[in-house]
């Protein structure tokens, strides 16, 4: 199982492979387990941006185990959280906030 951290700028997090753009954030769930899912909203310029990613993932049964929303901009983790939460699987958590520190923690501590 794999923790993915999607984001375009900022730098990865222990514990965490990087998806540089949704793109790299889909292939990664269809071919990983995924335990732990972090989603950016603003990937850069002419790129999937995560509500868009939200749908794809919706619309292809994509889900990690738990889902974090880290992106700074409130309206969008809003938005995301409204796409993806009607459609989770049972037992997936989604929270509009980032990965708390102690959970951040726990992850960089099981790849040392």
């Amino acid at each position: 199982m794999i923790h993915v951290y999607m984001d375009d700028a900022r730098p990865r997090p222990q514990g965490f492979t990087l998806a540089r753009t949704g793109e790299e954030c889909l292939l990664l769930l269809e071919l990983e387990e995924v335990g732990l899912l972090s989603l950016d909203h603003d990937m850069g310029f002419d790129q999937m941006n995560g509500l868009e990613l939200a749908k794809e993932m919706v619309r292809r049964s994509l889900f990690a185990r738990e889902i974090y929303l880290h992106s700074s901009s409130m309206v969008a983790r809003s938005q995301m959280f409204q796409v993806l939460y009607p459609y989770r699987p049972e037992g997936t958590r989604i929270h509009t906030g980032p990965v708390p520190e102690d959970v951040l923690r726990r992850i960089a501590g099981e790849c040392g």
